[in-house]
């Protein structure tokens, strides 16, 4: 087992409280005062807030916020060490109404990762949006 000093933990994993793009206050939101929404920032707040204002109108139903999915199940190694499952988690996941009349669905599934900037799009969470839309499930970006 090797030991780190924490200042040698805070270097490799980032300062304690500090996100990994220095917006380390996250946005509470109470909806009907009886529970408090927490969100990483003011921009997926808004974002929550202009989903919610489509879904009162009908263009959209079925908002679910942090969605998790599993890009690859847990297993265990033949050492028996075990390896936990890959997931990504969504911002937003909500279903779209089609008004198109050629479109066969009334609905388009939506999964929304809401972003400061291109800038913020890691390498981790690139390949995890690539190995999603090889099953099928595709990620879009809000700036």
């Amino acid at each position: 087992m090797t030991r780190l000093s924490l200042s040698d933990y805070q270097k490799l994993v980032g300062a304690p409280g500090k996100s990994k793009y220095n917006n380390n206050k996250p946005t509470f939101y109470d909806a009907d005062k009886r529970e408090t929404l927490t969100f990483d920032s003011n921009k997926e707040l808004e974002y929550y807030l202009l989903l919610k204002g489509r879904q009162k109108r009908g263009e959209i139903k079925d908002l679910e916020r942090q969605v998790s999915f599993e890009i690859q199940p847990g297993f265990t190694m033949p050492s028996g060490e075990k390896i936990r499952a890959i997931t990504y988690i969504a911002d937003f996941v909500y279903l779209e109404k089609n008004n198109d009349p050629d479109i066969a669905l009334k609905y388009t599934r939506r999964i929304i990762d809401v972003k400061g900037s291109p800038k913020t799009l890691t390498e981790v969470y690139k390949l995890k949006k690539k190995l999603l839309a090889y099953k099928g499930i595709y990620i879009e970006e809000v700036y």
